[in-house]
């Protein structure tokens, strides 16, 4: 069988900081992203099958995307943990600024983000799909892209 790839195309809107950083995104700001998930896989050949011609319902994939990552870091303030905890002795009077705050183990670079993104997503594809790679957007000149081929 053929393999073909499909994408879905996300968007949301964050905010980070990188601290310690040497230039102006040391300071809180954010972006409005784009997140473009490609999979890979056979097109479904049962002829019973509602999906029959499908890779992956384009739903499927975009209730996978928005439930694992959308979701949780649309709207969100992310920071390194370690940074803050080691340079603000009123951690916890900083986290409760902040409705949707998210601390993470790593500067939260673009290169960073879909590292994470491709942890949380591989996880969750149905077994006969592979994620294929992922492209995210942070700028309208600027994007990261990760691709399985180069992992493997």
């Amino acid at each position: 069988m053929t393999l073909i790839r499909i994408t879905k195309e996300f968007k949301f809107e964050m905010a980070h900081a990188l601290l310690g950083y040497d230039g102006p995104c040391q300071n809180i700001h954010g972006h409005s992203y784009q997140l473009f998930v490609t999979v890979i896989g056979n097109p479904l050949v049962d002829k019973e099958s509602p999906k029959k011609g499908m890779v992956l319902d384009f739903n499927i994939l975009k209730e996978i995307v928005r439930k694992n990552v959308i979701s949780k870091f649309d709207h969100s303030l992310v920071l390194n943990a370690a940074v803050i905890k080691e340079k603000y002795n009123k951690f916890d009077e900083i986290n409760e600024l902040f409705n949707n705050l998210i601390l993470v183990n790593y500067q939260p670079t673009s290169e960073n983000l879909i590292l994470e993104f491709v942890q949380i997503i591989k996880e969750k594809l149905p077994p006969n799909i592979k994620l294929h790679n992922l492209k995210l957007r942070e700028t309208a000149t600027s994007f990261v892209e990760w691709f399985a081929e180069d992992n493997q």
